[in-house]
């Protein structure tokens, strides 16, 4: 029975456990993901932050009648203190490298008899999978249980923002062509069918965009790929009647969102289905009738929208130059601002504020593609730290102040740190401001075989910091999208990524470079770069095969008044130097006056 005052998490956890008692469930598992497995999700299954406070966009609740615990790895650690603070939740921790422990902490705690719930619809695959081999057989799973729509009073509803296309200049290949593609790999596969429910595939395969999840443009929906049709889908009423058509007469018929696993469900025996287990949720792989053959293997198009074409590279390059540009003159405000003793005061918030209005003057804008991370001092060391007013530092007195963001553009998407000195800053923050330069250098100038495994990349970057006995807790490098999910795969430059066959680099991976030193309750330093994969021009042919560099995307000055010249090599200087060089001539035709004169002096040699 739901009662109308759950303002807490600790009356929402009374409300669940309440529901777990009625359903006989003794502990209930709530992922943070949606049917579609999303990173950001829509409202409607935000569950996990609605039971328990905390915001972080990694993290899983286990609750039992006595216990109650949120699993999330070390970039969310100091916010989930302090968020979990009260609540009766405890903090569990990932250490680098693990992934699922809330599930080895079930198997070793549920006891003979019991029964473990969970909503199938929201529950990876390959994670139900583990769970079935971690528990007792004489421990019972249920994923037929959405116990939120039990306790969550004005639970908000599927989202409604209607599709439009992406249309020309920017798709590489129009969707006919797309779809022709992954028919082929489809039959390299033995498939005569293939669902995606990944929204950022969807949204890549059909050429269309949307504003279901905030900071990534995509929409809620599944897709069937059929021999000779498609079917999409969608809400009623989301995709507009004149784009309806135009989809039809391609091969794509538009269905209502809940009829996918019915269709599933009717797949004939003669069907064989290709479906990729990391991407697709328990409750969808249970509609797929027993008599369908099932091939599991990644999803074709995880690796087609990973590697730009060169189309789209030009694209993502222009992107940049906005981008850029809008970050010249935000950068040049701040300076301003922040020597102006009769300044109003500015907080972080300011700062985002400030940010994101710079980025919406520019052409092509559409939306910040996260939540911008603006932390001063002890603040810049949680890693995913977001401010609120509550909690917002003012930007004053002496210190460091750490700006990650990024926007969406129709022509790509960005992702940027940068950090800049406040008032007077120490000799520990410069060691520790150069220390990170030369990681993020190292791994900027590496050059590597073609299909090296993306994890094994991540040591290049964190050497210059473990010979000073310093490490952080987070990946190096993340994929990112073309106007699409700021986070994307297959590629994971990262010490808890595996250096599986799925993650080879290839010409055309966009990648965050990205390394940092974090010291908890004093301050944060983290650079970051977008880079593109590219061949390495030989003048022969070589033995040892084919080999990639990255080209450096982002055009922004990274701040020198934080480097300690002694500290870098003259080779990472000039690195510096050059980069500063053709970030001061491809931004210079996109500004003037304040931001122009700052951009000069920003880049200038050292």
């Amino acid at each position: 029975m739901q009662t109308s005052d759950l303002s807490t998490p600790a009356l929402r956890l009374s409300q669940l456990r309440a529901a777990m008692r009625e359903q006989q469930i003794d502990a209930y598992i709530v992922p943070s993901a949606d049917p579609h497995l999303s990173e950001y999700l829509p409202g409607r299954w935000q569950g996990r932050e609605w039971l328990s406070g905390f915001t972080g966009s990694v993290g899983t609740l286990v609750v039992t009648q006595e216990f109650a615990g949120v699993w999330t790895d070390g970039r969310y650690w100091e916010q989930a203190e302090t968020e979990l603070a009260g609540s009766g939740i405890v903090l569990k921790k990932i250490p680098s490298g693990a992934s699922v422990l809330y599930i080895d902490w079930l198997g070793e705690t549920m006891q003979p008899g019991q029964t473990v719930g969970v909503d199938g619809a929201v529950l990876g695959l390959a994670n139900a999978r583990f769970l079935q081999q971690a528990l007792s057989a004489q421990v019972t799973l249920r994923t037929d249980t959405d116990l939120l729509q039990q306790v969550w009073l004005n639970r908000p509803a599927m989202p409604a923002a209607p599709v439009f296309e992406h249309g020309a200049p920017y798709p590489a290949l129009p969707r006919t062509e797309k779809l022709a593609a992954l028919r082929a790999a489809m039959a390299q596969h033995g498939a005569s069918h293939h669902v995606i429910s990944t929204l950022d595939d969807i949204a890549w395969l059909f050429n269309l965009r949307g504003a279901d999840v905030h900071y990534n443009p995509v929409f809620v929906a599944h897709a069937l790929v059929g021999p000779e049709r498609t079917t999409l889908f969608v809400a009623d009423g989301k995709v507009p009647a004149a784009l309806r058509a135009t989809l039809e007469q391609q091969g794509v018929d538009v269905a209502p969102y809940e009829q996918a696993a019915a269709a599933l469900a009717a797949l004939p025996a003669t069907a064989t289905l290709l479906l990729d287990p990391r991407r697709i949720t328990y409750g969808t792989r249970l509609a797929v009738p027993e008599a369908v053959s099932v091939v599991e293997a990644i999803n074709p198009t995880t690796f087609a929208k990973s590697r730009k074409t060169d189309t789209e590279a030009a694209h993502v390059r222009a992107a940049m130059e906005q981008d850029g540009a809008a970050l010249c003159e935000f950068f040049s405000w701040l300076d301003a601002t922040l020597a102006d003793p009769q300044r109003a005061p500015l907080t972080e918030i300011g700062v985002d504020e400030h940010l994101t209005a710079a980025r919406a003057r520019r052409t092509g804008f559409v939306s910040p593609s996260f939540g911008t991370i603006a932390g001063f001092n002890a603040h810049g060391a949680i890693m995913h730290y977001h401010a609120h007013a509550e909690t917002a530092a003012t930007i004053e007195g002496d210190g460091l102040l750490l700006i990650d963001s990024g926007g969406q553009y129709l022509g790509g998407t960005t992702d940027i740190t940068r950090v800049v000195p406040v008032g007077t800053i120490t000799a520990d923050h410069k060691r520790d401001f150069t220390l990170v330069l030369r990681s993020m250098i190292a791994l900027s100038r590496a050059q590597f075989p073609l299909g090296v495994k993306s994890p094994m990349l991540d040591s290049i970057a964190r050497a210059p910091l473990w010979a000073e006995g310093i490490d952080f807790g987070h990946g190096t490098g993340h994929g990112v999208g073309f106007f699409l999910n700021v986070h994307e795969g297959p590629q994971s430059i990262s010490q808890s990524a595996m250096p599986e066959a799925h993650t080879a680099m290839q010409p055309g991976m966009i990648t965050s470079v990205e390394p940092g030193i974090y010291r908890p309750g004093r301050w944060g330093i983290r650079i970051e770069n977008l880079v593109l994969n590219v061949a390495v021009v030989a003048a022969g042919e070589s033995e040892f095969g084919p080999f990639l560099r990255f080209e450096t995307l982002t055009l922004c000055p990274i701040d020198t008044r934080c480097v300690e010249r002694s500290l870098l090599r003259d080779d990472e200087a000039a690195w510096l130097n050059d980069y500063h060089a053709t970030v001061r001539a491809r931004l210079s035709p996109h500004l003037a006056g304040s931001a122009l004169a700052w951009l000069e002096q920003r880049t200038g040699a050292i």
